[in-house]
């Protein structure tokens, strides 16, 4: 057996494979030096991890066993990767060695955490050799074999290698049985035609054992390295490592931790579970996506497509594992090379988001347990009253009769559509929960849905044929399949009965993890191998079934085993439809469960978090994920779901989530209500301002939505996805921006009237009164009081904002007022997209507006480079220009003289324009 071996562009790679060349012949199979030993320093390392294993020795007293071979002791301990990942097993070194592995303890980690594995891989290791490489169209196609079997059950001899060079800046390598079909994940991920003729990659391969090295050319950055440890291919276990070229590395949702990730032995699981936002758990949604940030600024991303329980272990060489129990090894790989572009690229492989109605983007309000419609509505009354924003107003479970779906509770919500022809008659809308476990305990012909989902087959089904039983809120329930094309349909006509009576204009869908209050089923789970694996990953609950279905439960498309982390995005698709055949507009969705591509349906909300400090800060780099992961749609509770919250929280949530993308405030049933009507006058005086910002600033966040739609853009962006050549943005997430213009700087400290922020280099201008701070790239600490959120406009942005109103339906026929923040080269950009807020595909049928803004040379320029009749409607009222060095003598508009004002901070303003935004226009001053 060879070595596990690093490549580099000094080493004789066993075999270069260039995208122009043809397809390469074995090299030879000369032993290269283990991977982590560089030149000369083989004697240094075994002599020093000889001594170090000697010296513990002594101080345990013996009881870290005999001395391992020199082979294991050559392997630092960074380096080591694990060959006995299970849980919940004591590794012994009989278990250990059983596998053919080393066998090294170490002390033990601190309580809860894993620490170096005892058990790991010997450079020597069995794996796969590539027999054969031949060329094609797109890439290559080659054989995998393996001589020797590995240690978990159906391992698979040989596999097929394909590589696919689809673009200069996205590489595809799929690896898979050679000989059968298995599972893989059913998404439209679109085929590329033609070979990428520049890639801005390298490839190479390791032909004994078999590894991929795959390079940046410009800087020759090792991006992975899959020699490091052997490939794992069994049926139901399959196992790839690569080394990282940095520690800096996001994303692999969905989970609750800052938005870098720990390299630290770190296991991060993925299987989608019901469980309120925890640490180290295992969260409602899958995303086997990371992003990596290289030395020198460069990024790069990496995609599994792969829907099977999985978990990655990253580990501090720097190195990560997958391991997945099902489907298939099926990479992307985005060059980037900055993080934009990497993001941009995953979304051209899983889709781009929709584009949301204006009025998602406006104030939510929502609880469990208003308790009857009268008590619902009272709260908007209250909200009209104070005259504070509101754009929707939200039902949870509490409005239907005995919490079963497509119902409605005749006594206690009654004038339930009432109040929605009331909120419809004053430019609000109305959106409600649903779950997908259907109640099966009404009596026969009592219920359609489940009559009629019994009736046509559309539930999961136990492996006996018969509807799987589980348990949720309205007791004992069936599971809708919605990867049955015909449960679409039904609950379509579910969706559209139910609209007849109560016509909503969004759905919240919930549940669809999916939840389940029992393990499995109400008779558990049969034996077998997809209850019971030979490789359970680290789930919550040491179960696949935990808190959900079983993982036998047959569905259309596959076993529920392949197809749970998918279920949520199939319940979002068949939504989505529904609500466009029922309503002929954009659909609104907000779902708990997702998974790549649910951008395409629906946004997401942060789950069922608790009314702490530190949930207000988890929520920032759980938004900042989330845009990583094409689903710009995305918030948290403001104010906190579970537990009561304080005045002082309270009022700095509502002020950091008026600038979540998606901002509602959530409460939850038997704690005292939390919105903005509630508090002191002070304290919903600083509410109403924070959402009056936010609706003035709806312009520029409708544009940034357009395009994340158009081009896959982040909405709430990373500071590091500007400045990626400052090193100091890369592990900041108590901070983001809007696009890349606005940057938020939250207060999430009780007690406190100020707050420290990082400053990019540069000029940044204060967004209520234009002065302008001049940072060298640094913390710097800023006012902030109880009625204050610092808002930055970063030099050289044009935000189109807009007088304010309490909907968005009003604020849009407001005038705008255009921002100017002038670089030091005295210049700026910005754009407006317009279309009425909510009709479909008005990009896609040219029914839209879009206006761009230049500054040069003392002169604004309007430049309409598509006009729709929507512009007309609508005018440029005010123009301030912030950074303007000196006092005008005049201002020209269109050429001819116009009043304006100067203030001693620079700030130019030009008001009373009242010209209509369909028009271009130029503005000077002299």
């Amino acid at each position: 057996m060879k070595s596990y071996q690093k490549l580099t562009t000094t080493q004789p790679a066993a075999c270069r494979v260039e995208e122009e060349g043809a397809a390469p012949m074995p090299t030879g199979h000369g032993k290269l030096a283990p991977w982590w030993v560089g030149s000369g320093l083989l004697v240094a390392a075994v002599l020093l991890s000889t001594i170090t294993v000697w010296v513990l020795r002594q101080v345990s007293g013996g009881w870290l066993g005999p001395t391992p071979p020199p082979k294991c002791l050559l392997v630092p301990e960074s380096h080591r990767f694990d060959c006995y990942p299970e849980r919940r097993v004591v590794v012994t070194q009989e278990l250990c060695e059983s596998r053919g592995c080393c066998f090294i303890q170490s002390p033990p980690p601190a309580e809860g955490k894993r620490g170096v594995p005892w058990c790991f891989y010997p450079p020597d290791f069995p794996s796969y050799t590539l027999e054969s490489l031949n060329q094609t169209a797109l890439g290559m196609v080659g054989l995998l074999v393996r001589r020797e079997k590995a240690y978990y059950p159906r391992d698979i001899e040989k596999l097929r290698l394909d590589v696919e060079f689809e673009t200069d800046t996205r590489l595809h390598i799929k690896i898979t049985d050679a000989a059968n079909p298995r599972y893989e994940v059913p998404l439209d991920i679109p085929q590329v035609m033609k070979r990428a003729e520049n890639p801005i990659y390298s490839l190479n391969f390791s032909w004994d054992p078999f590894g991929v090295l795959l390079q940046r050319k410009a800087t020759g950055t090792v991006l992975l390295n899959t020699t490091v440890a052997p490939l794992i291919f069994a049926d139901q276990f399959l196992q790839i490592s690569t080394s990282l070229p940095s520690k800096f590395l996001y994303g692999l949702g969905e989970h609750r931790g800052s938005l870098l990730h720990n390299l630290d032995w770190n296991t991060l699981t993925l299987w989608a579970r019901d469980v309120s936002p925890t640490e180290s758990f295992n969260l409602y949604g899958a995303h086997p996506f990371y992003l990596l940030m290289e030395e020198g600024g460069d990024a790069h991303g990496v995609f599994l497509l792969n829907s099977n329980a999985m978990e990655v272990a990253l580990q501090p060489a720097p190195g990560l594992t997958w391991r997945t129990i099902g489907g298939v090894l099926d990479f992307y790989i985005f060059l980037g090379p900055d993080p934009n572009m990497v993001i941009q690229q995953y979304q051209q492989v899983i889709g781009f988001p929709a584009m949301p109605p204006l009025w998602a983007l406006g104030f939510h309000l929502c609880r469990w347990g208003y308790g009857s419609s009268n008590e619902t509505w009272q709260t908007v009354r209250a909200m009209r009253n104070y005259q504070i924003p509101q754009d929707a107003q939200w039902n949870d479970i509490d409005y239907m009769d005995g919490y079963r779906d497509f119902t409605l509770d005749s006594q206690k919500f009654a004038t339930l559509p009432s109040l929605v022809e009331d909120l419809h008659k004053h430019g609000q809308r109305y959106v409600m929960i649903l779950d997908p476990g259907i109640s099966s305990t009404s009596p026969h012909g009592s219920y359609w849905p489940f009559d009629e989902g019994l009736r046509r087959g559309l539930f999961l089904n136990t492996t006996q044929g018969q509807p799987l039983i589980g348990q949720v809120w309205p007791g004992f329930t069936a599971f809708a399949d919605f990867s049955n094309p015909d449960t679409h349909q039904w609950w379509l006509e579910n969706l559209q009965h139910f609209y007849a009576h109560v016509p909503f204009d969004g759905l919240w869908i919930d549940m669809n993890e999916p939840s389940n209050f029992m393990d499995g089923s109400e008779d558990g789970c049969p034996p077998g191998e997809f209850d019971s694996p030979p490789y359970t990953p680290a789930v919550l609950g040491d179960s696949l079934s935990a808190k959900t279905v079983c993982a036998s439960a047959k569905q259309k498309a596959s076993v529920h085993y392949n197809l749970h982390n998918l279920y949520g995005l199939m319940e979002a698709k068949a939504t989505a439809s529904a609500l466009i055949k029922i309503r002929g507009k954009r659909p609104f969705i907000i779902s708990r469960s997702t998974f790549p591509s649910q951008g395409r349906y629906s946004g997401h909300w942060l789950g069922d978090n608790q009314s702490q400090w530190k949930d207000m800060y988890y929520s920032i780099p759980g938004l900042l994920s989330f845009s990583l992961f094409g689903i710009p749609l995305v918030g948290a509770d403001i104010c906190g779901f579970s537990g009561s919250t304080s005045e002082e929280l309270c009022t700095r949530w509502m002020q950091l989530g008026a600038f979540y993308p998606f901002a509602r405030n959530h409460n939850t049933q038997n704690e005292k209500a939390q919105d903005p009507t509630v508090f002191s006058p002070a304290a919903r005086t600083a509410m109403k301002d924070v959402l009056l910002t936010r609706y003035s600033l709806l312009p520029f966040l409708y544009t940034l939505f357009h395009r994340a739609h158009l081009q896959g853009d982040t909405v709430a962006r990373p500071l590091f996805f500007e400045f990626p050549r400052d090193v100091a943005t890369w592990e900041l997430d108590r901070q983001f921006l809007w696009g890349r213009s606005l940057l938020v700087t939250p207060v999430l400290e009780p007690g406190v009237d100020s707050v420290t922020g990082y400053v990019p280099q540069g000029t940044w201008y204060d967004f209520y009164t234009g002065s302008s701070v001049n940072s060298s790239g640094e913390m710097l600490k800023m006012s902030a009081p109880l009625e204050h959120l610092n808002l930055h406009i970063r030099e050289g942005s044009i935000l189109p904002t807009q007088k304010p109103a309490t909907t968005s339906e009003v604020t849009r026929g407001n005038p705008l007022h255009l921002i100017v923040a002038l670089s030091s080269h005295a210049t700026a950009w910005g754009d407006l997209f317009w279309d009425d807020g909510e009709s479909l595909d008005t990009f896609e049928k040219g029914n839209y507006s879009y206006v761009v803004f230049n500054v040069t040379q003392n002169i604004f320029t309007s430049t309409v480079l598509h006009a729709s009749t929507e512009a007309t409607k609508v005018t440029v009222g005010t123009l301030s220009i912030f950074g303007v060095q000196k006092p005008p003598s005049k201002v020209l508009l269109n050429g001819q003289e116009k009043p304006f004002s100067y203030l001693d901070n620079q700030v130019l303003t030009v008001s009373d324009l009242g010209i209509s935004l369909s028009q271009g226009f130029s503005l000077q001053w002299l």
